[in-house]
């Protein structure tokens, strides 16, 4: 009754305004020489949604090599288990890449590679995608930002937050700032929840500070990118890469922006923009009072027009909406829905979702060890299979120092390895040295 027809249209924003229409040519044609930006469909529409009919068996693969490594970096290379109708683990965390983003992936990763940003945990398909959306598809533009996005998490230290950071005032931080991940809409997407007209931003500061709760929202976002999107998409059967989030501001009014309140929306305002772009598939805000009609004309101005387009203001009657997209289930009981999470302290607190479930935990868990796996063996490929070849002909020949012939095997598959690598060193020096001057050319022709 509720299910919702997802579109793939192109919506125009015109700049300042803030407001989304559908295209269409008399529109396009009032619009004149207005500038218009293009807002994008679900990001998960730029996968294919069903894998083609005939898929190649893992066995059939190319062995990893350079050419695999700009290609397909970190991608799930085993398929360890069978869901629905015949759809591997791989395919719905990859998702079937469309044919035309992935040209442009390819691109960019190409790019970055060149100029020595090959990071595989961050080049792949699916963190450059984003990038490119957020830049449409601009590829120059895209590497720029992403290279940022990169000195970001180098200076931020966004590895040492995920294996070092405790945040001990979470509970604390909970009841004073009633926010938290709970159940999926309908199309299987995580729901975030904020409760801003219950925020005591007071007590919030005597149990945190801004450093801190900031430091704990990136730990926040990556366990969504890293967890809760692919325990999602498990669940789900299908590729999951976004979030709809509801905002309760109920209460809220110019009192509650106050300078402090301000510098902690901006910092996260900007880390989410500038580094966790195109995450939000759609925003309800819900409970708008004529006080928040006030303050969302000041909360707009910083918002791009991309991210304005997916945010939907309702009063008080939103519950329609809200279920034409969410199932009551998982819909906490203040906002109108059936869950109390009372075993849990609250909805809020409970974290429910897919990425609870203990056997999608353990899916997960077992496609990276069977990742590391790989990337440790990817390194010695040339070299096992040269002493795999060495031991069947010893098998079958009439014996010999088996121990000598593997030693030499190895011997000669690391010298092969170290040709590889210098060749490729040189290939990269040679890119440095044309770049370089191609700078050089550019600065003569600036004087």
């Amino acid at each position: 009754m509720f299910k919702q027809k997802e579109t793939s249209r192109e919506i125009i924003i015109m700049r300042g305004s803030g407001e989304g229409e559908e295209s269409s040519d008399s529109k396009r044609s009032q619009l004149g020489k207005v500038r218009t930006k293009s807002i994008h469909p679900p990001i998960e529409s730029q996968w294919l949604l069903h894998p083609p009919e005939e898929i190649k068996p893992s066995s059939s693969l190319p062995k990893p090599g350079i050419k695999s490594m700009l290609n397909y970096p970190r991608k799930i290379r085993n398929s360890l288990k069978k869901l629905g109708r015949g759809k591997s683990l791989r395919i719905v965390l990859e998702g079937v890449h469309d044919p035309k983003y992935e040209q442009l992936v390819d691109s960019l990763r190409e790019q970055l590679f060149v100029e020595g940003h090959l990071m595989e945990r961050q080049t792949d398909y699916h963190s450059l995608l984003r990038f490119l959306r957020m830049r449409d598809f601009d590829l120059s533009k895209a590497k720029d930002t992403f290279v940022q996005y990169l000195a970001w998490r180098e200076e931020y230290g966004v590895d040492e937050i995920l294996k070092e950071f405790k945040f001990e005032e979470y509970a604390e931080v909970k009841k004073r700032y009633p926010h938290g991940y709970h159940g999926v809409d309908r199309n299987g997407r995580p729901i975030y929840i904020e409760r801003l007209g219950m925020v005591d931003l007071n007590a919030l500061l005597q149990a945190t500070t801004v450093d801190r709760f900031v430091r704990y929202h990136v730990s926040e976002q990556e366990k969504t990118l890293n967890i809760r999107f692919p325990a999602c998409s498990i669940a789900a059967k299908r590729h999951i890469a976004s979030i709809t989030s509801i905002l309760d501001v109920k209460g809220v009014g110019m009192s509650n922006f106050s300078k402090t309140a301000r510098s902690l929306f901006m910092e996260i305002q900007k880390i989410d923009s500038n580094y966790y772009p195109e995450i939000l598939n759609r925003l309800f805000i819900v409970n708008a009072g004529n006080g928040f009609k006030m303050l969302w004309k000041a909360l707009g101005a910083f918002l791009d027009a991309r991210t304005l387009a997916k945010i939907h203001v309702l009063g008080y009657n939103y519950l329609s909406n809200l279920l034409e997209v969410i199932d009551q289930s998982n819909l906490p009981s203040f906002l109108g829905g059936d869950c109390t999470c009372s075993d849990y302290g609250g909805c809020l607190f409970s974290d429910k979702g897919p990425w609870q479930n203990p056997e999608i935990l353990e899916m997960l868990q077992s496609t990276s060890i069977m990742e590391e796996i790989y990337d440790s063996e990817a390194d010695s490929d040339v070299a096992s299979e040269e002493a795999m070849e060495t031991s069947q002909n010893e098998d079958c020949g009439d014996g010999g120092n088996t121990e000598a012939q593997k030693i030499h095997a190895l011997e000669v598959a690391l010298m092969d390895s170290n040709k590889e690598i210098q060749a490729l060193k040189a290939a990269l020096d040679n890119t440095k040295a044309v770049l370089e001057r191609l700078e050089q050319h550019i600065k003569a022709l600036r004087v």
